[in-house]
């Protein structure tokens, strides 16, 4: 294999063989990743790729050692696998800014992705799929490669882009009745049309779920996703910028306060991201029992980690359950959310279409002053 270079003695063909393999034929630099055999506009096949050194090849070169430059000037440890914009930038344009530590760093944490990536087998193929709608009168958008590094390493995506849900004609803002009809009927119609063949056809049945929109949609997301058996659902942080999800304890503490009083009509609280006051809930329902699921202190940021969403979802199956147990069968339950993304796409997979309580979901919509009506899910219109 060729490899174009400039340093004064050629590098053993075995030692470019394992930069290459190392590197997986990819530019070592940080966030680059540029394919070394490929031209990046005409997609045609050549050799792009510079055999770079930490320490510098020459006592006098960048990085250059009277003791180390000789020692080390073609061991695998102290070379990089560059492209030509990438070897010019450590040896020329910004020397100073590319100490060894640094460049090391790099190499490392490329080679350690690489041998992750490669080591994935079939079994951790995933199905990544997103779902945006406005949220007032912005819009979302998930970046196929911020869904993929949020799966790394324990799933790869089964396809180079994502299975999509969205509606992507917006002309409708939330606080119109036209497009909770719009978006409603849209969503299930992508879902019918993408998800069911390949729950009927694909030989890979994991699902990486990303969505951002209003919560009655996400809530009716869940509903749909039930059906799946194998599904994650990830949730946008804001520091860092990232779908990952975080490690630590995943310790959060929810409560479910219940309402003594009976009633065809139940109204739910969902109070993790914010409080919501009774008066709220009566002012667009009426005097009825009022439940609540909570958190101590509620936080638009405190759903970090996957224990937590698990946690969740264990409460929600109770209160289920419960209400229905107090209530009857044939209950009515009006649903105020105030939750994370990942919390409502969740909350709607828990969602039995043939043993809970019928669902009447609520948006908070300051341009109507309040809560609004949005999404009625019943066990007939669920899989419309």
């Amino acid at each position: 294999m060729s490899v174009i270079n400039r340093v004064r003695k050629g590098i053993p063909g075995k030692v470019a063989r394992q930069l290459w393999v190392k590197s997986g034929g990819r530019c070592q630099y940080y966030n680059c990743n540029v394919n070394l055999l490929e031209d990046s506009l005409t997609k045609k096949s050549l050799n792009k790729a510079y055999i770079s050194h930490i320490v510098g090849a020459s006592p006098k070169g960048p990085r250059g050692s009277e003791i180390l430059s000789p020692k080390l000037e073609i061991e695998f440890d102290n070379l990089m696998l560059l492209c030509d914009e990438c070897h010019n930038r450590i040896d020329e344009s910004d020397v100073e800014n590319h100490s060894v530590s640094i460049l090391k760093e790099m190499k490392e944490a490329h080679e350690k992705r690489i041998e992750i990536v490669t080591g994935l087998t079939l079994e951790n193929r995933t199905n990544v799929v997103t779902y945006t709608a406005n949220i007032g009168n912005q819009s979302a958008s998930i970046p196929f490669k911020k869904a993929t590094e949020a799966i790394l390493p324990i799933f790869y995506p089964n396809n180079n882009r994502p299975v999509e849900l969205s509606l992507h004609q917006r002309s409708f803002y939330d606080n119109e009745e036209l497009f909770w009809d719009t978006e409603e009927t849209s969503l299930t119609r992508q879902f019918n049309s993408k998800i069911k063949p390949l729950i009927e056809t694909e030989a890979v049945q994991h699902y990486s779920i990303f969505a951002l929109a209003p919560q009655p949609l996400l809530i009716k997301l869940g509903t749909l996703l039930s059906e799946l058996t194998s599904v994650e659902v990830y949730q946008p942080q804001r520091e860092p910028d990232t779908w990952k999800w975080a490690v630590g304890d995943g310790m959060t503490n929810y409560y479910l306060d219940k309402s003594s009083e009976k009633g065809r009509v139940v109204a739910l609280k969902v109070e993790l991201s914010a409080n919501i006051t009774d008066d709220r809930v009566i002012e667009a329902i009426g005097d009825v029992p009022i439940w609540s699921i909570k958190i101590e202190s509620p936080d638009v940021e405190f759903l970090r980690e996957r224990e937590q969403l698990i946690a969740f979802k264990r409460i929600v199956r109770k209160m289920f359950n419960e209400v229905k147990a107090l209530n009857g069968q044939d209950v009515e339950l009006h649903v105020f959310p105030a939750m994370p993304a990942s919390a409502a796409v969740e909350f709607g997979r828990v969602w039995n279409s043939k043993a809970d309580s019928n669902l009447i979901v609520y948006d908070q919509n300051w341009l109507k002053g309040g809560f609004m009506k949005t999404l009625e899910i019943s066990g007939t219109k669920a899989f419309v």
